[in-house]
């Protein structure tokens, strides 16, 4: 059996991901067998394994810390909300059925039997499993349902590092707390402290963490300080209120305006928004500003829109609508500015959306944007395969320069078939689905090729496709082209080694390494 380490926190988004990303990438660089393990997860950030299935987008993350391939036994529950009492539960990722809050506690004993056998699976396979918990521990009033953190930690007979956000305020007193409402014995399991995006002098915080020490008798492992310059994937879109404001991309733009003009690119932030990491890449470049709106008049006249994936498509399509953004989008398409849809954003363009099986929402039917004549309608059965494509003969112009060899790879995760009418032209030709050679076409085209919708998750990350897109816009806009050599990429491997150098800098790894009996390579 494999020795297990966990990182639980005073609350959500204090730094469990990141940290269990961290530790994955030291113990790999130990020479260790290692895997993260998330018995829980409730996020509508999703990914397609290579087998088919679903799991949650961070320990996605932690697998490449790790440098092993994701497998949905490192998350096997998956959450996935779906209104505000309500979720799809995705067990050993595959879709197993939508349950209500109190529905999902009446099975808490059957999930908490699927998460123990997918951690022993994991546990007989690797050297050292890194567990991360959910929200906090101490949640007095769901304690007795929680499978996802102390209990885990029973399970695994893991020690608890337990993490807090300092620029949150109130962490002494969150820390505090935690452990005076855990169990004596869970309590016992917590070995040290972790205090997390600490920013200034740290001699001002030493009288502090002596006073906490001393209080609850365990040791202050470490302060790692707030960071803006590693790039790991985030896990929920709690952390899309920080996109685009820190303060290096507000600099980087500034100077884009100086050298010519920026793009700017607006994503409806929809109130079930899924897989919000596939624009990543478009935050990052040079010239491109991305903002996520909420309402109309923050939308002003961009010169591309996305609709993102969501969760409840017609939801989502209802409340677009309530708020004037439906609107406001159909207005800036038909003057002429580009539509892009991405799986239920793509849904969200047609004429119809249609759910008579109530497989995700309880409205049977709703008016789509009508922006592209394709109609929807959701069955049961979920779509999840990572899929190679190219650009259909049939395709937008703007990508026939791709060539008829260049490959578009991502991931599909949907509930819904689209089918295209009068004659719609689709946009990708898919060519392969999960390993297996295919020949079917995915997404649509207006008829002025100004409004694109497609299933492909991820389709931004594939450089050519996303050259060609940039320098239609600039186009547009009357600037030169992009060349290739400027386009942003990121190096995984270096953001890892990145993040485990920060953590051994500046957390006690050899308290670490005793409880998992390791010796410390010196590095």
């Amino acid at each position: 059996m494999a020795k297990a380490i966990m990182v639980q926190g005073t609350g959500s988004d204090v730094g469990k991901s990141i940290l269990v990303c961290a530790l994955c990438r030291i113990f790999c660089q130990e020479g260790l067998k290692v895997a993260p393990f998330k018995a829980q997860n409730m996020s509508n950030n999703s990914y397609v394994t290579a087998d088919g299935r679903e799991m949650g987008r961070a320990q996605v993350a932690q697998a490449e810390a790790a440098r092993i391939l994701p497998e949905a036994e490192m998350n096997p529950i998956l959450l996935k909300p779906s209104g505000n009492n309500g979720s799809q539960i995705i067990t050993m990722g595959r879709p197993l059925r939508h349950m209500t809050a109190y529905e999902y506690y009446e099975n808490k004993d059957s999930m908490l039997e699927i998460a123990k056998e997918a951690y022993e699976s994991l546990s007989d396979e690797y050297d050292v499993i890194v567990i991360e918990g959910a929200g906090s521990p101490a949640e007095i009033n769901i304690k007795d349902n929680d499978i996802v953190n102390m209990k885990i930690a029973e399970i695994a007979d893991a020690p608890v590092i337990l993490v807090t956000d300092i620029e949150k305020g109130g962490s002494f007193a969150w820390i505090v707390g935690t452990l005076e409402l855990l169990d004596s014995d869970e309590r016992d399991r917590v070995m040290g402290i972790i205090i997390n995006k600490f920013r200034g002098d740290l001699s001002i915080l030493e009288s502090g963490i002596d006073m906490l020490e001393e209080r609850i008798n365990k040791p202050v492992l470490g302060v790692l300080p707030y960071f803006t310059n590693i790039d790991v994937d985030d896990e929920d879109s709690m952390s899309l209120d920080n996109r685009g404001k820190k303060q290096e991309v507000r600099s980087r733009r500034q100077e884009d305006e100086k050298q010519g003009g920026v793009i700017d690119v607006v994503i409806v932030r929809l109130p079930r928004i899924s897989n919000f990491t596939d624009f990543d890449i478009l935050i990052r470049e040079k010239g491109i500003c991305v903002r996520f709106v909420e309402n109309a008049r923050s939308i002003g006249n961009p010169d591309l829109i996305i609709l993102p994936g969501t969760k409840n498509t017609i939801g989502d399509m209802e409340s677009i609508k309530e708020s004037g953004i439906a609107d406001a989008v159909i207005n800036l398409a038909k003057s002429g500015t580009m539509v892009i849809g991405i799986c239920g954003g793509y849904q969200m363009l047609g004429s119809v959306i249609r759910d008579p099986e109530n497989a995700e929402s309880k409205t049977l039917e709703t008016e789509g944007l009508g922006l592209i004549d394709v109609s929807t309608l959701f069955r049961i059965q979920k779509n999840t395969y990572q899929v190679k494509a190219r650009v259909h003969d049939r395709g937008p112009d703007i990508f026939k320069g791709l060539g008829s060899d260049s490959e578009i790879t991502g991931y599909e995760i949907h509930m819904g078939e689209t089918e295209l009418l009068n004659g719609t032209a689709p946009f990708l030709k898919i060519v392969e689905r999960s390993d297996k050679q295919v020949c079917m076409d995915d997404g649509a085209v207006s008829d002025d090729g100004n409004v694109i919708g497609s299933y492909l998750h991820g389709i931004f990350d594939n450089d050519e496709f996303r050259l060609s897109l940039i320098n239609k816009l600039r186009e547009s806009k009357g600037l030169s082209p992009m060349l290739a050599e400027k386009l942003s990429s990121v190096d995984k491997e270096r953001q890892y080694d990145k993040l485990a150098e920060l953590f051994r800098e500046n957390i006690n790894m050899e308290l670490i390494y005793e409880k998992i009996g390791h010796r410390l390579t010196q590095t």
